[in-house]
């Protein structure tokens, strides 16, 4: 029956993009790219392959929610790297480059700069305290039901707005670059990701993750060298010319509008370092590996790929003004200088195939669509977990389930996020969706981040303290952002926002930090004294990854 199931998906999936070339005639849409519909579609048959061996192999929750521990540590380097270099890095921050140069860099700087903490201070202890979610961690000696219900709930927000800024990019890149039908596109990337995720389980969606990080390394360097070469490979040359063309000149190596208002900066930079280490679908990954060493060497492993990564986008900005900006072909109405086809974003297509016509145009426009698909696949793999593992299994029925039925009652919420996902990607086609990827970054670093941090370091966080915290920096980090001007004046259309700044971490993890401060000291009941003694035996089990388990909630 599984088998009918997965090959009638796979069969769903692929028939949209076999068709491409009936479906697009009008509209904003263009002529099918065939190099990129044929790389992709080899793509797919590829992860649906391992899709199909995953499925033969997942037995059980521990293999269903982490390979059963079996990923190495290059390789789930590989996948946390594929995980974090989403389509918005190759898309969004290249043109960020190209657009404001050195505020590109510092944009790069901020998203990278949360690994140290995962590194040094999270790692080891996720490994050796976790199972499957984070919420394992935040609920170790504290009240399992209260506990992992809010922290599923913060994970869920952050997944959901995440989902959707994912599957509205790829409508929109798949509807330039493929010919396909904007509705027909968001169809095919959600059947592909409950086919992944419900089928494979972590198996699957790590190797969908290595294969798309191998594919997006290649061919961003393979973009940035045939780039270089035409510069002598001479940074200084490249630097020198860009800021002689660009209409900011010498500015352009200058910290700008980034920095113009201190306070957003901060807030961005926080946004972003937290957040890194407080989304779910990074966090996950730390139980895929044997033990915490492997764990620690994965983080390694992952910096190093994404710092080169980050390093070539930086390059593919500075190129692309010299290559793309300087060439009418890529501008509406043939005007230099004027509104790129496609819109700032297709800046890296456009470079692709500058210099390296069709061919590389089509492999890279495969490699973004195959990174959304990954990211997507990744998010989902985390929201199902924390309805299965954490809500279904731990606050329902209180532990009291079989692995066939938590991993059943998982492909069941695969699918459901899967369906919410494509509607709302529908739904929201043409809505600014750029402020839901810092709402993401920021709940995680508001509701998410200090909840975990404090549960692993802190001696007197209590159950209290934690709802307390979780919960108001997932509101206040929620209701800033509606009030900012992303939302109150671009989205709803009000005249001026109601908070002035865009950025809500600055302002939202103090609260959360304050919030579960004031009310753990505040709580003097026998069970928070049960749960503050408790944290003698998890923090041996956090050091050593043995020792009993006597917390107060389990």
């Amino acid at each position: 029956m599984r088998r009918r199931l997965f090959t009638a998906a796979s069969l769903l999936a692929l028939t949209p993009l076999a068709l491409a070339a009936d479906v697009f005639s009008v509209g904003e849409k263009q002529a099918a790219n065939w190099h990129a519909i044929i790389m992709f579609m080899f793509f797919v048959a590829l992860t649906l392959g391992i899709t199909y061996s995953a499925a033969t192999r997942t037995k059980s929750t521990a293999d269903f929610y982490t390979a059963g521990g079996g990923i190495t540590a290059f390789q789930n380097g590989l996948a946390i790297a594929g995980d974090y270099m989403s389509a918005a890095t190759l898309l969004g921050l290249s043109a960020m480059v190209f657009a404001q140069g050195y505020d590109g860099y510092i944009y790069l700087l901020c998203f990278f700069a949360g690994w140290p903490i995962i590194l040094f201070l999270m790692a080891e202890r996720l490994r050796n305290l976790g199972r499957f979610t984070f919420s394992d961690i935040t609920a170790y000696r504290l009240d399992q039901g209260k506990v992992r219900t809010m922290a599923a709930l913060s994970s869920l927000t952050v997944v959901c707005f995440y989902l959707i800024a994912q599957m509205v990019g790829a409508g929109q890149l798949i509807k330039l670059l493929f010919g396909l039908d904007y509705k027909l596109a968001i169809f095919a990337v959600g059947i592909l990701m409950m086919a992944y995720v419900a089928f494979g389980g972590m198996v699957a969606t790590t190797w969908v993750q290595i294969i798309k990080a191998c594919m997006l390394l290649f061919g961003g360097t393979l973009v940035v060298f045939l780039a270089m070469s035409i510069f002598g490979f001479s940074f200084t040359k490249v630097l020198g010319k860009a800021m002689a063309v660009h209409t900011l000149g010498d500015k352009l190596m200058h910290p700008g509008s980034l920095l113009a208002d201190p306070l957003t900066a901060i807030s961005l930079g926080l946004g972003l370092m937290f957040g890194a280490a407080g989304l779910p679908h990074i966090l996950m990954r730390f139980f895929t590996v044997s033990d915490a060493k492997e764990a620690r060497k994965s983080v390694l492993y992952a910096s190093g790929f994404v710092a080169y990564f980050f390093n070539i986008i930086f390059l593919m900005g500075l190129t692309g003004i010299l290559i793309v900006g300087q060439n009418p072909d890529f501008f509406e109405n043939g005007a230099i200088g004027g509104k790129l086809i496609g819109g700032g974003n297709m800046l890296a297509m456009h470079l692709a195939k500058a210099v390296g016509g069709n061919l590389l145009l089509g492999f890279l426009a495969a490699v973004a669509f195959a990174t959304i698909l990954a990211v997507v696949s990744g998010l989902a793999m985390a929201g199902a977990s924390a309805i299965s593992h954490d809500i279904y299994a731990h606050v329902i029925k209180k532990g009291q389930i079989s692995e066939r039925a938590e991993i059943r009652v998982s492909r069941i919420a695969t699918i459901a996020l899967g369906s919410i996902a494509i509607i709302l990607g529908i739904a929201f086609e043409k809505q600014n969706i750029a402020f839901m990827v810092g709402l993401a970054f920021g709940i995680a670093a508001a509701a998410n981040f200090p909840v975990l941090i404090l549960s692993m370091y802190w001696k007197g966080l209590t159950t209290r303290g934690a709802l307390w915290g979780g919960y108001g920096g997932l509101l206040s980090a929620v209701v800033f952002v509606l009030l900012s001007k992303s939302v109150w004046v671009d989205v709803l259309g009000f005249a001026a926002p109601l908070f002035p700044y865009t950025q809500p971490a600055l302002f939202a993890m103090p609260i959360a930090f304050l919030l579960a401060f004031i009310f753990s000291q505040s709580d003097h009941s026998v069970r928070a004294s049960q749960e503050k003694e408790a944290f003698a035996d998890q923090y041996i089990r956090a050091q050593t990854g043995l020792g009993a388990v006597s917390a107060a909630g389990h």
